[in-house]
């Protein structure tokens, strides 16, 4: 009915929404984009990467395992830690992670049907989490 989009998508679990993020030292975020649950993480990835320092860690779950991506990446130098998809038959090292915002049951569950109003949520969790601790 007009207005802002909610960015909730359908997935397989229902309807969602991906958060993607670029983090500084100490896992700290600092640039955070929400996208609607059906998007690619791909497509998350070739917005954000143009906006990525030159050089780093790019540490990602599976969903961002692509080829052009690690390339792209690897030209700008940094170095890639993305654990590679079921389907790849080429082994990468990689690191696991944890996500400290799923701790928050409001982030987690997505009460707020409001993107600007989660998108909030968020933010006020990242800077209690990494910030203020």
């Amino acid at each position: 009915k007009g207005g802002s989009a909610r960015l909730i998508g359908r997935t397989k679990g229902g309807l969602n929404s991906k958060l993607h993020a670029v983090c500084a030292g100490h896992g700290r975020p600092v640039l955070l984009l929400l996208t609607e649950g059906q998007v690619s993480d791909y497509k998350g990835a070739a917005i954000l990467q143009h906006l990525l320092p030159k050089d780093g860690t790019f540490l990602a779950d599976g969903g961002y395992d692509a080829a052009w991506l690690r390339e792209s990446l690897k030209a700008r130098g940094m170095t890639v830690c993305i654990p590679p998809r079921k389907t790849r038959n080429t082994a990468f090292p990689f690191d696991k992670t944890f996500s400290k915002l799923k701790d928050w049951r409001r982030i987690a569950t997505r009460y707020d049907r409001c993107a600007h109003t989660f998108f909030s949520a968020i933010c006020l969790a990242v800077c209690v989490i990494f910030y203020l601790h």
